[in-house]
């Protein structure tokens, strides 16, 4: 499929089934789990968009459950890194390289000076912009 037709069509609650489905990678899903875990009012709903990836190309329906086929990372899904059935932001990798360096001049800081000061500064300053920016890239997933 053209992933300028995948980015168009994968929006709202249809982006939500997706979302629900890159969680269980391996595993087939039945219209009613989907259903209940996404607060969808009736079965036929859930049926709608999973009808809807299969048209896509993203899913297949198999036994009457769907299960995941091809991962796309368009429109607020590159903003995400995934990792078996875990699905985390990518600044995240960001944030652990910025802690663990802030830690380690922390712990190895000996004495006050302009340059120390400085480094400490903007080390504090990395650190909390792109906790900031994790947790801001976090509330805007679509589950």
């Amino acid at each position: 499929m053209d992933e300028e037709l995948v980015a168009s069509e994968l929006k709202g609650n249809t982006l939500r089934v997706y979302w629900f489905l890159l969680q269980f990678p391996k595993d087939s899903v039945g219209p009613r789990v989907v259903q209940r875990k996404l607060g969808f009012s009736s079965p036929a709903l859930a049926v709608y968009h999973l009808e809807k990836l299969v048209e896509l190309g993203l899913a297949e329906k198999v036994s009457g459950e769907y299960r995941l086929t091809k991962t796309v990372n368009v429109g607020v899904l590159k903003q995400f890194l995934r990792i078996g059935g875990f699905i985390i932001p990518r600044y995240v990798l960001y944030v652990t390289l910025f802690v663990t360096l802030l830690v380690f001049f922390v712990i190895n800081f000996r004495e006050i000076n302009f340059y120390s000061l400085y480094a400490l500064i903007f080390g504090l300053l990395g650190t909390g912009i792109l906790v900031y920016e994790t947790f801001r890239v976090w509330k805007s997933r679509p589950y």
